[in-house]
């Protein structure tokens, strides 16, 4: 294995037409930001991609971390990764990472490592697959409530060259090795936490929202071509500051019902009038 190293480069809003409109310049101005937020999955790979080029296939296949987005990065704009020790670490190998932009603010913190041996996996439900004939309702407080207590529909996500998210980075192949299409071509972590925000906003209409934190656990890499299934559920709802969060807890399974990626999302689903050019926690 190479050695956890820091890295730089330009960030990059892979959405800026999405139907989340904080990855817009208009929509993202409306609540007070400066332009288009860089999504927050992407922020979250940009701290991975110094253990990714370390462990190299070994992360697409146990690699794990906790990331917390705390103030936007915009596209375009040049950003780096610090590296550290992880202090009081469970595994052997693992770092600390800041993303620092531009103007020296901190955008997202967080540590990753790889499982010495995988946590057991977690098990396909069979919940009811999403289709064309289900709708989605608004987002507001009671719908998530009814899904809370309803469940959530499962969610099928193909994974191939031309995917949302396929690459976290303008030029894929300046992505860490086991994500290159000129190598193994998995899934990046952008994607696969993707996942967690697709699985959620397939279920009920989101406008504007922030992706803040996630904790996952890869199973198995995901090779081009690949079928998942996301399998979800909300934990938690709760108000701070005005916004409204939802806690998703999500798993995400090959068609032959093998795990691929268990994971945590924190969201703001529904912002506030107090957002101001910053990322609430």
């Amino acid at each position: 294995m190479r050695p956890i190293r820091p890295w730089k480069h330009l960030a990059f809003n892979q959405v800026p037409d999405v139907e989340n409109r904080i990855h817009s310049d208009e929509g993202a101005r409306r609540y007070g930001f400066k332009g288009a937020l860089v999504p927050g999955v992407t922020v979250s790979a940009y701290l991975m991609h110094p253990g990714a080029e370390a462990w190299e296939k070994d992360f697409a296949e146990r690699g794990a971390a906790s990331v917390k987005v705390e103030h936007p990065l915009y596209d375009n704009r040049p950003f780096s990764a610090t590296v550290d020790d992880a202090e009081n670490a469970s595994f052997e190998n693992a770092y600390r990472a800041t993303l620092i932009d531009e103007d020296n603010n901190a955008c997202a913190n967080g540590t990753v490592w790889l499982a010495d041996r995988l946590p057991d996996p977690p098990a396909m439900r069979g919940d009811p697959l999403w289709t064309d004939r289900d709708t989605q309702a608004p987002c507001s407080r009671e719908e998530m409530e009814r899904l809370r207590d309803t469940g959530l529909r499962a969610v099928r996500f193909p994974f191939v060259e031309h995917s949302e998210m396929a690459s976290y980075l303008r030029d894929p192949e300046e992505m860490a090795g086991p994500f290159r299409p000129s190598d193994a071509g998995y899934a990046n972590p952008a994607f696969m936490l993707g996942l967690t925000n697709w699985a959620l906003a397939t279920n009920v209409y989101l406008d504007a929202w922030l992706h803040l934190q996630t904790d996952h656990q890869y199973y198995a890499p995901v090779p081009p071509g690949a079928e998942l299934i996301a399998e979800s559920r909300i934990t938690d709802l709760f108000n701070k500051k005005g916004h409204e969060f939802v806690d998703l807890e999500v798993n995400v399974f090959f068609e032959d019902g093998s795990a691929a990626m268990s994971a945590r999302l924190r969201a703001i689903y529904k912002l506030g009038a107090t957002k101001r050019n910053r990322i609430t926690r």
